[in-house]
């Protein structure tokens, strides 16, 4: 039996024929004789890029993670303040507002906003590391996409080519005579062609799952982006509105300020004249601290006659309340004011608080209890100031100074009054530079910070 050597044409995607299964089978035969003459390529550069990919997956992962708790950050710095600054302005519209307090809060304000706008800043660069970010994931998803389909429309022809060309079989080179090196030429042919594919399927393969990776980070980075830029706009309307508010704060501080200074002003213009006597001025003082002690023993023996006779409590059980609704014009403690005695370490220490109003503004029991004292305040020298003190229990007094005589019917010593209940008017008696309720709080025979008990 003779093989014919003519070439004879594949029909593609026909039947096989007998002439195309011997090639087949041959070359089946022959692989494992020839294989070890053959080398197949790997793709190292596809699996560098699926790691990679994999790899920038999990810094988005950790990035939006710390994100997240940077956000956090931001929203709890940003209540804090929010609370910080409700609470500033509830005390600038007390009635009676402390405002060196007040100063005291709106400069830490001043610093947590310092910080919130730190934080921000923050959340805008990462907003536009991460459209950076984006933008360039999305231009290497759009290369490996065209690199994708060239190795694809490449692959494809090489499968095609294979199909449709004629070349003479394996088995007919073998039986036509040639040299065994034909042979090998031709058989490494074939198979290299195969390994080829085999090579280009793989980095297909790959090059698919390094898309869907480059894909999913792409639209992670995408959602995280709206995310973040959301959530940015929340912060900076939310850091507007503190602004704003803190603004609105610091003016109202500044106007009670200028205020409270404009009367201090007048009332150390009227002390000038006494501080250029410095001597009448510490000997007026001098006699004022001892006159003032005598009245005190008075009234804690009056106060001592009261509890046995069961008028007056050992305790207090409350709070008190603020005698009047007016401008503060000196606080609790150590003041420059010259008129002031010396204590607690101070050169001159005021002991109590300073509400001024017109002239006959009504002044109220801080609490309920029973008035010991009602009368001129001897200790004031020959300018006597109007005195009230109501005894709350044993241990705890209040005293009102500077109100007018004319206080209301049946108000006296021995009468029991209740909490807001009025028991004199403003004046300017005594030792006074214009109309104004001195208003102290005793304990246990010690005046102390009237705001302590409020």
């Amino acid at each position: 039996m003779r093989f014919s050597t003519k070439k004879q044409a594949l029909t593609p995607f026909g039947p096989p024929t007998p002439r195309r299964r011997h090639r087949f089978l041959f070359a089946l035969l022959l692989v494992p004789l020839l294989s070890g003459l053959m080398i197949t390529p790997t793709s190292n550069v596809a699996g560098d890029e699926l790691s990679d990919a994999r790899a920038r997956q999990k810094q988005l992962e950790r990035q939006i993670e710390a994100q997240k708790t940077e956000v956090a950050q931001l929203t709890r710095l940003q209540n804090r303040l929010s609370g910080a600054i409700a609470e500033t302005k509830a005390n600038l519209a007390e009635i009676n507002a402390d405002l060196g307090q007040v100063r005291a809060s709106i400069v830490q304000m001043i610093a947590q906003i310092e910080e919130v706008k730190a934080r921000y800043q923050a959340l805008v660069a990462e907003l536009a590391a991460l459209d950076a970010q984006l933008l360039e994931l999305e231009t290497e998803e759009t290369i490996k996409r065209q690199e994708l389909r060239e190795r694809k429309a490449l692959l494809a022809d090489r499968l095609r080519a294979a199909y449709d060309t004629d070349r003479v079989s394996l088995l007919e080179t073998f039986l036509s005579g040639g040299s065994f090196a034909d042979l090998l030429s031709e058989v490494s042919y074939h198979l290299d062609v195969g390994a080829q594919d085999r090579a280009l399927a793989d980095r297909i393969k790959k090059d698919q799952e390094t898309l869907a990776a480059l894909h999913a980070t792409v639209e992670a980075t995408r959602k995280q982006t709206n995310l973040l830029r959301q959530e940015t706009a929340v912060h900076k309307k939310a850091l507007d509105r503190q602004l704003l508010e803190l603004e609105a704060a610091q003016e109202r501080l500044k106007q009670l300020e200028a205020e409270t200074a404009q009367l201090l002003s007048e009332q150390k213009t009227d002390y000038a004249r006494l501080a250029a006597n410095k001597e009448a001025l510490e000997a007026s003082i001098k006699k004022t601290r001892a006159a003032k002690s005598a009245l005190s023993r008075e009234i804690r023996e009056i106060i001592r006659k009261q509890e046995q006779a069961g008028n007056i409590p050992s305790k207090y059980n409350g709070t008190l309340k603020w005698p009047m609704v007016g401008r503060i014009s000196g606080e609790f403690g150590c003041s420059t004011y010259p008129g002031y005695a010396p204590g607690n370490g101070c050169d001159h220490f005021h002991n109590g608080i300073d509400i001024v109003n017109p002239c006959g503004t009504p002044f109220h029991a801080a609490g309920a209890g029973v008035v010991v004292y009602i009368g001129w305040n001897y200790a004031d020298g020959f300018d006597p100031a109007w005195v009230v003190v109501v005894a709350h229990s044993a241990g705890l007094q209040t005293w009102y100074a500077h109100g007018s005589p004319s206080y209301p019917g049946g108000i006296g010593v021995g009468s029991q009054v209740k909490a807001g209940q009025v028991i004199g008017y403003e004046a300017s008696t005594g030792n006074s530079t214009g109309c104004h309720l001195h208003w102290m709080v005793d304990l246990n025979g010690r005046f102390v910070n009237p705001r302590l008990f409020l």
